[in-house]
């Protein structure tokens, strides 16, 4: 999709966002049962890292849709991934996951702008001069393709040494354009996108440590000089050998008592059973006990697909079952599930099929507006759903999308055109744009039924 045609449909996209969050907010008050409702009971996003080449597979889809509110493309945003030629951009990919992202009202952050491994081969030969335009241009390329549709961007990625000395990292930006490359990302980032959240991420910077330590100066100094900086990552990725480190909360505290948000973004813990979930638990505890952690992002929804699949590191095992770990995040959370309920793909549960919709303006202007409908399922999954919407008498509907609808006078029935199938709990939706022709009144959506 180009990015004009990308900027003609977030009138559409922005409504689905808008009123998934008012479905996820009132599903949660009433029984927080997936990872997504729960953090939101919370006033936090529970998100995921996606690859675009399994969303065609049912069961992933399925479990992505259900559990999380917020998506992280893998490597789908990155430099060889968007930009393989020096001015040639490539979304194809990223699109995918946006777009998908966006149909179920999920949060998008990206990932990621600057960072010194999965370059191109052009970028490390350029001189410091066409380096320093390129990087800005690779900016602004990138996000002004997706301007207004990323919740927050990782600005700049792991730019310190790993270990004791808290050096910066050697790489082209580094070593070409010195300690400034970093300032320099995050003003162009933020002329971009004024409206993204800008982000630093690193690893191993869980604890206080030499490397955590200079992350922190450098944010402090940014903060007091006006650099334009909204939040710290921490990707938490630990095992036996890296454990959840005992001052861990107290680690986040101190970052956001800076005036930043911080946010968990590639969240994995190798291990299994009790001891894995009380890991988990730990993290998710951390969290919530600082008002600035705003969200926690798993590195992977299965352990089949995770870059440490040995170690069996998330919530969903190969079979996408809930594992022990899972169940101790949601109890964290707040939530009410219980195991395989919902969680199981085709787990077929003791219910009925049924479910709400919910109705959301998502644009206004003088003539017209756009309406946005939101489906959710009840508490089991249905195979294709039905809503009706009565429009004030005077309005009429100039276009639809994402649903097929046939017309009675002032009543409108709309059915899925591609979205019919829901998990439990999961949400989908259709958008609409009215003409008022002298009323401004909201149209009635009546009783969604479903089978």
């Amino acid at each position: 999709m180009s990015m004009t045609l990308r900027r003609l449909s977030r009138a559409a996209t922005a409504g689905l966002v808008a009123a998934a969050a008012l479905t996820a907010a009132a599903h949660s008050a009433e029984a927080a049962d997936t990872l997504g409702s729960a953090a939101a009971g919370q006033g936090r996003y529970f998100g995921t890292a996606v690859a675009a080449s399994h969303l065609g597979e049912a069961d992933y889809t399925a479990t992505l849709d259900r559990e999380f509110s917020s998506v992280t493309p893998e490597n789908e945003m990155k430099w060889d991934a968007t930009e393989p030629s020096r001015g040639t951009f490539t979304f194809t990919s990223a699109d995918r996951i946006v777009d998908h992202a966006q149909s179920k009202g999920m949060d998008v952050r990206g990932h990621t702008l600057v960072w010194h491994s999965q370059l191109p081969s052009w970028v490390g030969s350029l001189g410091a001069s066409d380096l320093r335009t390129a990087m800005k241009d690779h900016i602004n390329g990138l996000m002004g393709h997706y301007k207004g549709e990323i919740h927050s961007w990782d600005v700049v990625n792991e730019a310190f040494q790993d270990g004791g000395s808290g050096a910066r990292r050697s790489s082209p930006f580094q070593d070409k354009l010195g300690d400034g490359f970093i300032e320099e990302a995050f003003r162009t980032a933020r002329a971009a996108d004024p409206a993204a959240k800008l982000c630093y991420n690193d690893y191993n910077t869980d604890g206080v440590n030499a490397k955590s330590n200079a992350v922190y100066n450098m944010v402090k100094d940014f903060k007091s000089r006006g650099v334009p900086i909204d939040c710290v990552g921490f990707q938490s990725h630990f095992n036996s050998n890296s454990p959840v480190p005992s001052d861990y909360r107290q680690n986040l505290q101190r970052f956001a008592d800076l005036g930043v948000d911080v946010q968990i973004t590639e969240l994995d813990i190798e291990g299994s059973g009790s001891a894995q979930a009380a890991d988990y638990t730990k993290v998710v505890e951390a969290c919530l006990a600082v008002d600035r952690c705003t969200g926690m992002t798993v590195w992977g929804i299965t352990d089949k697909y995770s870059w440490r699949s040995s170690g069996t590191p998330l919530l969903f095992d190969g079979n996408y079952q809930e594992k022990p770990a899972y169940d101790a995040v949601l109890s964290a959370l707040g939530g009410s599930g219980d195991p395989g309920d919902p969680g199981d793909p085709g787990d077929p549960g003791d219910g009925t099929a049924s479910c709400t919709a919910t109705y959301t303006r998502t644009a206004d202007w003088n003539s017209g507006y756009n309406g946005q409908v939101t489906i959710t399922a009840g508490d089991e999954p249905i195979s294709t759903w039905t809503v009706t919407v009565t429009l004030p008498a005077q309005q009429s509907v100039s276009s639809l999308w994402n649903g097929t609808p046939t017309w009675n006078g002032n009543v409108m029935t709309v059915k899925p055109s591609w979205n019919g199938t829901l998990a439990a709990g999961a949400s989908t939706g259709f958008g609409f744009t009215a003409a008022k022709n002298g009323s401004d009144a909201a149209p009635t959506v009546g009783t969604c039924t479903a089978s």
